[in-house]
């Protein structure tokens, strides 16, 4: 009997990675449950344990619950707390917890990979790097992905449309991103190869904000954004890096969508 797969938190990320999964037996959960995925609270250690007892030993357990838009106490349930459970409650599977490359706190522009230097400032990314030690400590596998878009959900393309969008100072600021389909792949990757330690998951070509709609514009024949200043209340925080993905490049994974410009046909033809 192939041993399955655990999905904890299965929505735009977890949903995709077990659509991916194919044929593999695949256990998904979200907090309220509901259509087939089963309810549970990672928050809870007696509900997580629960779940444990519920099924066979999974062969990989993988994390990429969300906080629900929520702040320092949301991040601190779901991913310390839910870290610290699922570590508890599977100590005989592989954990990967998805985390994310805002832990990278660099504003000069640079490179950075998974030996950089990470001391953000905003707690809830310092939360995420307490999760991740959790995860390490355990023998288990980080994936810090850049910023997650896909059919239906780009916030660069829809402000971009609408007209909301604005070419922060000289736009020389970096993005990176990752195709939700990649990131999926990219999971699946390390989770079938239990791929011990910290991954950078991300595309192949970051893009500064003026390149990237410098390319909307030629691609949609639409005006460039207008210019304005830096926006430092994003959720995430103001950085200015790029985060190279050598390292899973290296284990033999490759994005379908190297760049954000790959796709565009893609989510132009999605609402």
């Amino acid at each position: 009997m192939i041993a399955p797969l655990l999905i904890v938190g299965a929505g735009y990320l977890g949903s995709e990675i077990a659509r991916q999964a194919g044929d593999h037996p695949v256990v998904t959960t979200t907090k309220s449950g509901g259509g087939p995925h089963e309810a549970c609270d990672l928050s809870s250690s007696g509900e997580v344990a629960a779940l444990a007892r519920r099924h066979p030993v999974p062969d990989v357990v993988i994390h990429c619950a969300s906080s629900g838009r929520g702040g320092a106490e949301a991040y601190h349930e779901v991913f310390i707390r839910g870290a610290r459970n699922l570590a508890q409650s599977f100590p005989d599977s592989h954990i990967i917890l998805t985390s994310s490359t805002s832990v990278y706190h660099q504003t000069d522009g640079s490179e950075v990979d998974e030996s950089s230097l990470t001391q953000p400032i905003r707690e809830t990314s310092q939360l995420l790097l307490e999760a991740e030690e959790i995860i390490l400590r355990a023998g288990g596998t980080v994936g810090r992905l850049a910023g997650l878009y896909g059919p239906g959900r780009s916030v660069i393309l829809r402000k971009f449309l609408e007209g909301s969008a604005v070419i922060e100072e000289d736009g020389r600021r970096i993005l990176n991103q990752i195709h939700v389909e990649d990131a999926a792949s990219a999971i699946l990757h390390l989770a079938f190869r239990k791929a011990e330690g910290l991954f950078n998951v991300s595309d192949d070509r970051p893009l500064s904000q003026q390149e990237c709609y410098q390319g909307l514009a030629e691609h949609f024949h639409l005006p460039l954004p207008p210019v304005g200043e830096k926006n430092t209340s994003r959720k995430r925080a103001w950085t200015h890096k790029a985060v190279l993905n050598r390292k899973i490049r290296a284990s033999g994974w490759h994005p379908s969508f190297p760049c954000f410009f790959d796709a565009l046909d893609q989510l132009a033809a999605t609402p």
